[in-house]
């Protein structure tokens, strides 16, 4: 019990602060920007701001700027909202303002149930049911989530060393129970039932199939693989000895379990979140994420797991997650600037557009860096910094009969299917932004820590073209001359050949496939472009695709 009284006020939050690059509106006005030492002194000369680290470019004068007094960094302070909104009316719109964001992964792993009632019973018949989930040879599989949905508020459990999990719903009934959800750690594919028939006296028992039987995948895992992404993207059809040499590939996300055969070349990273603590903590990948976005693009044994697309590039894993910000992000960038990588993945987004990120994004990109977006997991528009216009942005697709019919891959299914059986997954974002489209439904890729995990999302598709572009990059021969050197145009070029070498996804809707699914062997420019590159222009202004989508 508390034995003193005290005021309840606002909290401080944490705020990004930096010097409004010079536009038509400022030098209209005839003002200049603010210089950062007088921006830093300034704050730091406030009682009621803590400045807690500054992020973005190190040397004092940005030498991509414009001019000599653009802020070099972004600084990061603890204020109220009210202190924030009194800075940015004195600024006189000379400084970006903004809270600093937290981030979030584009995977669908987070099971999205239909909508609930917000009434929580507390008192009357109370549904117990039992779960035991197994292995086709008997044996338990534990740590698997276990979901139960009814008409109220759902329940969830993971099963235990033996296999088991008991889940409790208040006001619910075996009639009223809509569907059964679980979803293994690794190794097995998920289980989806509608309207299951579950009994509260009996152990209901469900019997997960192993990955390793699926008939796409044979000898899986003891023999190399293409999934089907690959295939679908023709990387089986490449000749062996295209493998990404010489090309740098960042992915900013949760680290990347080394101890994975298929991740042991990876050498090269930076942990962003513990950067005054560990910054050699990258290795250290407690969500999965990371090590399957990188298995995607560099999966690298040669006989276990899966064939990734440019298994010789050279691997730098960022980690930003868990608890990652803009402000870490855009020092993630930074990081990719100095080590000159060409090629950054983003599997991540948050709610609304950052002027500050914009800024480094920019910034990135003049210096030769790619950033590959995932466009986001919501359903609805492309979400931001897949919205940015400097940066290509992926959507996900999926193909039927490529996962198991009682799976939860079955309720990414849209009624946007095309000839050739590819869908516009349901989950995914859409919107003119969109550049491309790429497998993102029931992708097998590693996990720690020498596992195997079958996942949806943007972010699985937006790693299958970042590792295409590493290959585009390492031997279309383009970036051997005129485009060798690094800059904006770099950038521009390769945006522009992932998207001529794309082939259509004819489901209705260009908003949701953009120029559609990237052909490896057209993109490294061992065969002709797709033959619509002409027609695709025109055609897709006249479906309203924003400026600069080419």
């Amino acid at each position: 019990m508390a034995t003193t009284a005290r005021p309840v006020s606002q909290r401080k939050s944490q705020f990004l602060i930096a010097a409004r690059q010079p536009g038509p509106a400022l030098q209209a006005m005839n003002i200049q920007p603010l210089a950062y030492a007088a921006i830093e002194q300034a704050l730091r000369n406030s009682p009621d701001i803590d400045i807690v680290d500054s992020v973005g470019p190190r040397q004092v004068l940005d030498t991509m700027s414009t001019s000599s007094n653009a802020a070099p960094g972004v600084l990061v302070a603890r204020m109220t909202e009210q202190k924030a909104g009194i800075l940015h009316q004195q600024a006189q719109g000379r400084l970006v303002v903004e809270r600093d964001q937290h981030l979030v992964l584009h995977d669908s792993r987070q099971f999205q149930p239909a909508l609930v009632t917000p009434v929580v019973p507390t008192s009357g018949p109370m549904f117990n049911v039992a779960i035991s989930v197994l292995a086709p040879d008997g044996s338990p599989v534990p740590n698997a989530d276990v979901y139960v949905f009814g008409a109220m508020l759902p329940a969830t459990a993971s099963t235990d060393a033996n296999g088991q999990a008991t889940l409790s719903l208040f006001g619910e009934t075996a009639g009223s129970i809509s569907a059964l959800y679980i979803k293994p750690r690794c190794d097995y594919w998920s289980y989806y039932q509608r309207s299951p028939d579950l009994s509260p006296d009996d152990m209901n028992v469900v019997t997960l199939r192993p990955i390793a039987n699926w008939p796409a995948l044979p000898n899986f895992p003891g023999q190399a693989c293409y999934g089907w992404g690959q295939k679908a993207m023709r990387l089986d059809q490449l000749p062996q000895n295209y493998r990404g040499q010489g090309v740098r590939v960042a992915i900013i996300d949760s680290g990347a379990a080394t101890t994975h055969l298929d991740l042991k070349s990876i050498h090269a990273g930076f942990d962003i979140i513990n950067k005054k603590t560990n910054p050699q903590g990258w290795t250290e990948d407690s969500l999965g994420h990371g090590s399957h976005c990188a298995g995607i693009i560099a999966g690298s044994d040669a006989a276990f797991g899966i064939r990734g697309f440019a298994p010789d590039a050279e691997i730098h894993a960022c980690k930003l997650f868990p608890g990652g910000q803009i402000s870490q992000l855009i020092d993630a960038l930074e990081y990719c600037i100095d080590q000159q990588i060409d090629v950054v993945n983003l599997s991540l987004g948050g709610a609304d557009v950052s002027e500050a990120l914009e800024q480094q994004i920019v910034r990135a990109r003049r210096a030769g860096v790619a950033c590959i977006v995932a466009a986001g997991n919501s359903g609805g528009p492309v979400q931001y910094p897949a919205s940015s216009p400097n940066v290509l942005a992926v959507s996900a697709i999926g193909k039927l009969n490529e996962f198991p019919a009682d799976s939860y891959h079955t309720e990414t299914l849209t009624p946007f299917v095309d000839v050739n059986g590819f869908f516009a997954a349901k989950f995914s974002c859409y919107g003119p932004q969109i550049g491309v489209c790429a497998p993102g439904v029931a992708i097998v890729s590693s996990v720690p820590s020498n596992n195997f995990a079958v996942w949806d999302g943007t972010s699985m598709a937006a790693p299958h073209v970042t590792g295409l572009a590493a290959l585009v990059l390492a031997h279309h021969p383009d970036f051997q001359g005129p485009y060798k050197a690094r800059s904006a145009e770099r950038v521009e070029r390769l945006f522009q050949i992932i998207k001529l070498s794309a082939r259509p996804i004819n489901v209705g809707d260009p908003t949701r496939t953009g120029l559609g699914l990237p052909d490896t062997l057209a993109a490294v420019g061992l065969q002709p472009m797709a033959g619509q590159a002409a027609g695709m222009l025109p055609m897709a202004l006249s479906f309203g695709l924003a400026p600069g989508f080419w």
